[in-house]
Order: C-alpha cells, then structure tokens, then sequence
C-alpha cells in the first residue's frame, strides 16, 4: 500500500514523495529495496536530506490497562543534498538492512497481524515532513519457521501475535519491543498449560529462542508462569529433528518448577531470573541428525485458521510522546488519504 502526499510544511505547491517497495517479504537481517519517487512542485528546492524510518506498531502496559502506537526501530538516510527543479522528476534507489530482531508479519502466506512500516522524511530548504508510509512484510528466517513447523506438527495451534513493549532481562535484545506468538497448548501438555507465548531474538550469529508457559493451577497450587530460554544457529537447519529439539524444550518448560509468582512476563524479566537451558545444537534436547519425515497438519494450517479473522491496517495510535513524535498528525493525513 502506497500512500502520497504534498508536504504540509511547504504548502500548496511544494514537492511530492512516494516511496515504493520491492514486492514480497523481507528477512530479518536481509535487505529492503525500493525507490524514493520526488515530483518537483511550482519552483526549485533544495533537498537537504530523504530519510527512512521502520516503525512498528506496538502495546505498552501500564497501570490503566493497554494501549498501542508506533515506534521508530530503525532510521537511515538514503539520499540528499540536491535541487529538484520545478516539476521534475527524480529517484533515489535504496537498500537498508533490517535489524535481525525485525518481527515477523507473515507465516505460509498468512498475515499474523503484525504492523510494520517504512516511513519516508524528506527535509526540504530547512523543514521537514513525514511524506509517505508504506507497509512493511516480513517472512521467518529459516530457523524460525522450522521451531514454528515442529510445533504446528507437535499439535501446538496459533492463537495470536503482538508486539511488545519492553525489554526481556538476561537476552542480548536490542530492539525497545519484542514479538510474542500465543499458541494453544498441544493435546498431550493441555492439563499442564493454558498456552505457550515463543519470542525470537535472532542476531547474525543466531538465535535465542525464549519461552514462557501460563501454567494451570491444581487444587491446591496456583497457576504461575514458567519461562526458558533456549539458543539456536542459523546453520545445518535441515539436519535437525526440530520436533524432538522442540518437544524437549516443552517439557523442560512445563517441568520447571521454579515459581515466578504471579507477575507477568512482560518487563518483569529484568528483576527475576529466567532458566537458560543452553544450546539447541550439540547439548542433548533428543536431536536428531537428518530431517524426520513429518505427516499431520504443520504450523501453515493452524496458522492459516488461527489468522484467517485477522485485519490489519498500517494506521493507529499513539504510545507515548518519546516514542514518535509528530505520529498522531501523520497517521490522521495518511487516513485520509487512504480513506
């Protein structure tokens, strides 16, 4: 989706921009493509600079409940220092490098309701605008999408994705957010767990994959959550029987015992330690070498149902003033233009 506009700091007459995407998906720690489109306005003006953000739009807790606005993760400056000529036309190529913690949007072709954009300043003669949106997708890097299919083929189903605010203690996170798929507990873990909430914090060298299970009450016990955390590589994803790798770091997850009382995962990671279970490769989870044949529905077809009601858009609220600062504005423009 492609959104354009007059920049509102210049008035009636000034130049125009359009950002355009290479289509498909991205990956986390690859690249994103496309063009800066400028169409010259009424007279000449210098373009000091053409500036792109990656916004996210995510949830912050706090003691009235939720709310949800975007946050910029990323900002580079792909181009400037020129004069476009009245009515002329000019582009400016660009390639930037998503952070490997980018959240993922899509799993099998199915949106998981996660909004990401890359949003477009251009700086003109000493003022600047936010010109243009555009929505972001981004697919699973392959280990991801291998512990996603281990445990759609463990019997796991998807229940929902959402963006975070915050930051998990004892993680290498950089990202000021981070993703959480909710999946329903398999058939054989339902007695243990009401759902199982997986985060991805990839990095060039892997990824850490952490877990946190809602764990039912008995008669006599209190439900509390659990969390792990385990650690994985980019390489040899083939070779791995990801459903016994996956199915072992489960039961460590339900087994452990060790009680976080009844605070929630979010933010709270920072004051209470988390089990490290170590290395998924080479540290004895029951993997395998060579890939297991697999039958049964896999993670694409319960995403695929669990997503199916899903809408999304690439307009919303506010999270706080540090945030994004000029965000609230903006969006109203983009909504009317969208509208």
């Amino acid at each position: 989706m492609v959104f354009k506009r007059l920049l509102g700091s210049l008035g009636v007459g000034g130049p125009s921009v359009d950002t355009v995407l290479e289509p498909g998906a991205a990956r986390p720690g690859g690249p994103v493509r496309g063009q800066v489109h400028l169409q010259g306005g009424k007279a000449d003006f210098d373009i000091e600079h053409i500036t792109l953000e990656l916004v996210a739009r995510v949830e912050a807790e706090h003691e009235g409940g939720e709310h949800e606005g975007f946050v910029v993760f990323d900002r580079s400056t792909v181009g400037g220092g020129f004069r476009l000529g009245e009515g002329q036309h000019h582009s400016v190529p660009f390639s930037l490098a998503l952070p490997w913690e980018t959240p993922v949007t899509e799993l099998y072709g199915q949106n998981l309701g996660i909004v990401l954009g890359v949003r477009t300043e251009l700086a003109v003669a000493g003022g600047k605008d936010k010109g243009d949106l555009d929505a972001l997708a981004v697919g699973p890097l392959p280990v991801q999408e291998a512990v996603l299919e281990a445990f759609g083929q463990l019997g796991f189903g998807f229940r929902s994705a959402d963006l975070e605010l915050g930051h998990i203690g004892g993680t290498g996170q950089q990202l000021p957010f981070y993703q959480e798929l909710e999946l329903t507990p398999a058939p054989q873990y339902a007695q243990a767990v009401n759902e199982i909430e997986v985060t991805f914090l990839a990095h060039p060298g892997g990824m850490e994959v952490v877990l946190e299970a809602d764990k039912r009450g008995g008669f006599l016990t209190s439900g509390h959550d659990a969390v792990t955390r385990f650690t994985v590589g980019h390489d040899g994803v083939e070779h791995q029987d990801w459903n016994a790798v996956v199915d072992g770091w489960v039961r460590q997850l339900v087994e452990h015992r060790a009680s976080y009382g009844s605070h929630s995962f979010h933010d709270a990671h920072a004051s209470h330690g988390f089990h490290d279970s170590g290395h998924g490769h080479g540290h004895g989870h029951g993997h395998g070498h060579g890939a297991q044949h697999r039958s049964g529905p896999g993670m694409g077809t319960v995403v695929a149902a669990g997503a199916a009601g899903l809408a999304v858009g690439v307009v919303g609220g506010m999270v706080a003033a540090e945030v994004v600062d000029e965000v609230g504005d903006f969006f109203e423009g983009d909504e009317d233009e969208e509208g």
